[in-house]
């Protein structure tokens, strides 16, 4: 009788959880039902979410097939989208740098000064950019799945969908904060006074903002809430203008503030154990981006990421599956981000009520 050998126990390496850097862990993440917990390395139940622990990322885990899926995947409620409208993806190393220009230099003018004078030079102007070095962040979750509780042959890259799903979900409303706490406030009521005029009031600050940098926003961003209350405003006027501006659609709205686009953003998350709020909500962003940006654009925000290797899947995610038990696979999602306010001038935040 053959004596097979006994297994080799590994130690078990101590955790390394991977806190987020704005508010509160739990909640901040949260989007589904359930919260993402610590990963302590044992204890592990169904249908967990866990910010994952540097253990999960090992190349032993890799999952070709997956991240090949998610990379081609296409999300059905765009929330890459929303995030790439706000904050457009620009490409760098794990480590980086960014330049931090000085925008009254672009737009300095000479009426003389430009002049040149028989047997001298031009005049010598320099511009003082300054760099600033930076790194991206490695993110990540995992879910526990029980493989008593999951059926069809599919059903990894449904748990891989639902983490890549959450993990950009908490990217866009990391961009929201970014945006918000950059940007300039105003305060304005849209209700149905008569008189009111909800696209002026944009336009009007439109204007100040692109004398104050010399380039004009041309993204805006309205939340669900403040949408509606536009549409209600104008509605009330109870007359023909009214009534055409309340019906116009988000790309004719962008012809008449003289913008590249208008979004309205519907995304929800889980606030509470039983209730969902709004990302944006009752508040409309007015910035500058583009796609196909670099590290020296005058973007107002970006996301720097770090793209795989093309071995490694290629794109902005990978994914790592691993039999923790004899029932219990952890199915974990990673990728390398950072949201920075490159330059805040022109941004303008409007909070209607």
């Amino acid at each position: 009788m053959k004596t097979l050998p006994s297994p080799v126990s590994r130690p078990v390496r101590a955790p390394q959880i991977l806190v987020p850097q704005q508010r509160g862990a739990v909640a901040f993440f949260a989007h589904e039902d359930v919260a993402a917990l610590p990963d302590t390395g044992g204890g592990y139940q169904s249908g967990q979410f866990l910010f994952a622990n540097d253990s999960r990322f090992l190349e032993t885990y890799y999952s070709e097939p997956l991240t090949h899926y998610l990379v081609d995947w296409k999300d059905p409620n765009d929330v890459l989208g929303a995030l790439d409208f706000i904050a457009p993806a620009v490409p760098v190393g794990r480590r980086f740098e960014w330049k931090k220009a000085s925008n009254a230099e672009e737009f300095l003018s000479e009426t003389v000064d430009d002049q040149r004078a028989i047997g001298s030079d031009f005049k010598r102007v320099e511009y003082t950019a300054s760099d600033v070095t930076d790194k991206t962040l490695n993110k990540g979750l995992t879910y526990i799945a029980d493989l008593d509780n999951v059926t069809g042959a599919n059903w990894q890259n449904l748990k891989a969908q639902k983490l890549q799903r959450r993990l950009f979900r908490n990217e866009y409303r990391r961009g929201i904060a970014a945006l918000a706490a950059a940007a300039t406030n105003t305060a304005l009521t849209w209700d149905t006074t008569a008189g009111k005029n909800p696209d002026q009031d944009l336009k009007n600050d439109l204007i100040t903002a692109t004398t104050a940098t010399g380039i004009r926003p041309n993204r805006v961003l309205y939340g669900d809430t403040a949408w509606n209350k536009r549409s209600l405003c104008y509605e009330a006027q109870n007359n023909a203008g009214g009534y055409a501006a309340a019906g116009l659609n988000p790309a004719s709205l962008a012809a008449r503030l003289m913008v590249d686009e208008v979004h309205v953003s519907k995304e929800r998350y889980q606030s509470a154990a039983s209730a969902k709020a709004e990302i944006v909500s009752n508040l409309v962003f007015a910035l500058y981006a583009q796609a196909g940006v670099d590290v020296e654009d005058p973007s107002n925000l970006k996301r720097f990421v770090s793209t795989f290797d093309a071995e490694q899947g290629g794109g902005l995610v990978r994914v790592y599956v691993q039999q923790i038990s004899s029932k219990l696979v952890a199915i974990s999602v990673e990728h390398y981000s950072k949201i920075v306010v490159t330059y805040s001038g022109g941004l303008r935040k409007w909070t209607i009520s």
